[in-house]
């Protein structure tokens, strides 16, 4: 995930000028996850624009144009490389960004999975889309396959609720609110985030800083440093450990937990083991 800012998420798409039809589609991905994911469907040779942060899988994505950051995108440079396709994030890429795609691309995909029960309909979306290419419809049933079994198996049945607190940034610190993918995610085994708040559909809101003296650090069982977007290490834990002094501190995959596209169902195991089930 790339960190947030204060900004709508990107509109819904409307009415494009008409284009050429062409033989097939030319794919501009400026979501990390779905450039994944559109790979693990066999879009890959059709992708010809994604963002310095779209990098796995490393070998598919090698020779595909950069065209800036999520937040950051070269207009210019992806209005020349001519794609017939571009899909966004309501999280991942500002609203203006969105509307100016309007102008040189055909079809816009906006995109906003909010928890991992919503992956299937990311899935299904992308798969209605570019159906028409060889072996795609097949490998999206199989995605969605594994994902509905990976969801069946992990569920708060039995758990009991544990307080956590997900860092995704430091300087200042800054976590997740409620309503955000990472937070559901992490409700499918009973992990309760803190603070108590949910941020909308999108903006900043959505991944709130801290002061580091709200009153709920004190009850927080465990606190999860991220692997991204800020690199925590083990040289940070003994700063988060302050922030709340009887929690387990530990470093976790932030690709496993947030990434919505073909990890989600790896993601859902990975979580299973964290929780100790």
């Amino acid at each position: 995930m790339a960190l947030p800012v204060a900004s709508k998420g990107p509109a819904a798409p409307g009415p494009r000028p008409a284009s050429p039809v062409s033989a097939a589609p030319r794919i501009a991905s400026l979501v990390p996850s779905v450039t994944e994911l559109l790979v693990a469907l066999g879009l890959g040779p059709r992708l010809v624009a994604r963002t310095g942060y779209c990098i796995r899988p490393a070998d598919a994505v090698a020779g595909v144009p950069k065209v800036g950051g999520t937040k950051d995108v070269n207009l210019a440079k992806l209005e020349r490389l001519a794609p017939t396709h571009a899909i966004v994030n309501i999280d991942e890429n500002r609203q203006e960004t969105a509307l100016a795609l309007r102008r040189f691309v055909p079809q816009v995909i906006v995109t906003h999975p909010c928890g991992p029960q919503d992956v299937d309909a990311l899935i299904a979306q992308l798969a209605a889309a570019f159906g028409a290419e060889p072996g795609v419809a097949d490998r999206a049933r199989g995605l969605r396959a594994e994902l509905a079994a990976e969801l069946a198996a992990t569920h708060p049945t039995g758990r009991a609720e544990v307080p956590v607190l997900y860092l995704i940034w430091r300087e200042p610190w800054m976590t997740v609110a409620r309503d955000t993918y990472i937070s559901r995610m992490l409700a499918r085994v009973h992990w309760q985030t803190w603070p108590d708040t949910t941020g909308g559909p999108a903006g900043a809101a959505r991944y709130p800083a801290l002061h580091g003296d709200e009153p709920w650090l004190g009850r927080v069982q465990r606190v999860l440093l991220s692997s991204e977007p800020y690199r925590f290490g083990s040289r940070h834990l003994a700063g988060a450990q302050t922030l709340c002094p009887r929690a387990q501190v530990q470093l976790v995959d932030g690709e496993l937990l947030s990434w919505y596209g073909p990890r989600a169902a790896a993601g859902l195991r990975y979580l299973r083991a964290l929780a100790g089930r």
